[in-house]
């Protein structure tokens, strides 16, 4: 079996389309790629696609003719990190703080990386790092 190249997509759960919407495509300015109302937002973020999804709209199975996605869904905030070159994580940091965002917590990891923690409307741990936080010689 040859090696995964890398996470096609991640999910977080939300509770608030429009308040999402202001979050990724607003303020980090993620590009959309697509939105159902009363379901799911779909952002680009690089090579990854971060998909918002309801969780009462994804605990529905499929109907007749839809495709057969199984149900899934989580309760309770989830985390996501967003790769920010170290450099950059400063002008981050002002563009979070300039918006209204608290910032949760802003510290080196013991071997050097930077890592900013916020939460977005839904209270999910939203993570801005430095990419070599797991280069391969971590």
């Amino acid at each position: 079996m040859k090696p995964l190249t890398g996470v096609l997509e991640a999910a977080l759960y939300v509770d608030d389309l429009d308040a999402a919407h202001a979050f990724y495509g607003g303020l980090l300015n993620l590009p959309l790629i697509t939105r159902v109302d009363g379901r799911h937002a779909f952002y680009r973020a690089g090579e990854t696609v971060v998909l918002l999804f309801l969780p009462e709209a994804t605990a529905v199975p499929p109907g007749e003719g839809a495709l057969p996605v199984p149900t899934h869904g989580a309760h309770g905030p989830g985390h996501l990190c967003f790769a920010c070159p170290g450099e950059d994580l400063g002008t981050m940091r002002h563009h979070l703080e300039s918006h209204g965002i608290a910032i949760e917590s802003d510290f080196h990891w013991p071997h050097g990386p930077r890592s900013l923690y916020v939460r977005d409307p839904a209270g999910n741990s939203i993570e801005f790092a430095d990419p070599t936080l797991w280069s391969p010689t971590t």
